[in-house]
């Protein structure tokens, strides 16, 4: 294979590294903030697997300085990071928290004094638990709460942040949260899923207009989790489980947002979804975006399953199919990378794609002050070079984002999955850099300007 080179990608790709609030900050009852779901989550028994807590994280509310500053000696020059809703806004609407505007002014104004792009995700999963009391997303509300958080960020930060993503994963937050209730706020309710399916599309209208609406000259943008699906073989039954599986994972929430409307056709089911739709939303659904954010991570195979009774399909776990996997147990598979961008850049009204997550979590261990995680430098590059090939093919994308930065709380995983270029670790919070770390130094020493 020849050599990855930066350069290749041209002068305007935009490399950049991203991680969410929740994950990084910690101090989660410092200056108003109020809980999240997520706080409230985590203290559920079983709920991560590791039994550890958010509570310190990666203390990105206090180290941010250091953090930066290590992103920008990488070479990268975009630095993509969540608010927290329950910093800004802590009873969810209403009453600003200046102490949680005044920290996100600190964060873009170090970005920008390290030369990195600042990049806004207006939410990245940690709704305000007083706005869950109300049922949270399954609530038509969070249109009118999530337009208070957006107005209020758009209007404070957008005089210095033009590059913004409306929601991250959509598909993640509302199916984990409110249909397997793997995630917070640990629902387990298909009519649930389904409204705050809905309304969580609806709101990737209605950020695109705020922000454009606030912000002089934006790039806005949504994040959606994206995952290359194919049935366990050419049996009709596991191609029609392995299309509903699609449906429900990717179509049901690209398709609304270019105006093809739910994958009906793929899963009749899904017309459970027509009782949460109102007059009027398929106009507010259509978002023409400046880009799509593509976060991959894996392949799913479908097969037919008499379980659960809405889709009667499932996943063949890639630990029974003796390929690559991460220490979460997904399928390492670059191709998918190709064949996903390849299949959502021929959707209508698509402009730019940019790759806002990809990344790697591994057990990577420390021994003499190094993190020789060599899986990791071939994974980044093997997936860059199945992007720079569909670049080469003539489509639009625009920039990478490293997923992650620093070593953080993944969600249910607690902190045993370690995705990022630099190890925390988390008793002291002492930042060494991995050696993939110092490949994408090397790497990016050679990209244009």
């Amino acid at each position: 294979m020849q050599k990855l080179n930066a350069q290749d990608f041209g002068a305007d790709f935009k490399w950049g590294v991203a991680q969410a609030a929740f994950q990084t900050e910690g101090h989660l009852q410092t200056h108003n903030r109020s809980q999240s779901i997520w706080d409230v989550f985590q203290h559920k028994k079983g709920a991560i697997k590791t039994g550890e807590l958010a509570t310190n994280a990666c203390n990105f509310y206090e180290l941010y300085p250091e953090d930066i500053a290590i992103a920008s000696q990488l070479g990268f020059d975009t630095f993509a990071f969540s608010v927290a809703w329950a910093r800004i806004l802590p009873q969810g609407t209403g009453q600003v928290n200046q102490a949680g505007l005044d920290f996100y002014d600190k964060v873009i104004d170090q970005c920008l004094e390290n030369h990195l792009t600042p990049w806004i995700t207006i939410y990245h999963w940690d709704l305000p638990q007083i706005l869950q009391q109300k049922k949270g997303w399954a609530n038509r509300d969070v249109l009118q709460w999530y337009s208070e958080l957006a107005n209020v960020c758009t209007k404070k930060f957008g005089d210095r942040v033009k590059n913004w993503k409306v929601l991250n994963e959509p598909s993640a937050f509302c199916g984990f949260g409110y249909m397997t209730g793997e995630h917070a706020p640990g629902v387990k309710n298909l009519f649930h899923f389904l409204a705050a399916s809905h309304h969580a599309n609806l709101c990737q209208g209605i950020g695109a207009d705020i922000v454009r609406n606030n912000v002089k000259n934006a790039y806005v943008g949504t994040g959606l989790a994206t995952f290359y699906v194919e049935p366990k073989n050419d049996k009709w039954y596991n191609t029609g489980a392995t299309e509903r599986i699609e449906a429900t994972i990717n179509k049901m929430y690209i398709e609304p947002l270019v105006g093809l409307g739910y994958p009906y056709k793929d899963f009749p089911a899904m017309r459970l979804i027509e009782k949460y739709i109102k007059p009027g939303d398929d106009k507010t659904i259509k978002v023409d975006f400046d880009y799509i954010g593509i976060q991959y991570y894996c392949r799913l195979i479908g097969q037919f399953s008499p379980y659960p009774p809405v889709a009667f399909a499932n996943e063949v776990p890639a630990s029974v199919r003796n390929v690559p996997m991460n220490n979460m147990g997904f399928e390492i598979y670059p191709q998918g990378l190709h064949k996903v961008v390849s299949k959502y850049a021929k959707y209508p009204t698509i402009k730019d794609i940019i790759i806002t997550e990809n990344g790697l979590c591994l057990d990577d261990i420390i021994l003499n002050n190094e993190i020789d995680d060599a899986t990791r430098i071939k994974f980044f590059e093997d997936y860059l070079a199945q992007l720079l090939k569909a670049k080469n093919e003539g489509i639009a994308i625009k920039g990478y984002f490293c997923w992650t930065l620093t070593d953080n709380f993944e969600w249910w995983e607690g902190f045993k999955a370690r995705f990022g270029l630099v190890y925390v670790d988390h008793q002291t919070q002492k930042r060494t850099i991995k050696n993939s770390g110092h490949w994408f130094k090397d790497f990016l020493q050679n990209k244009l300007y």
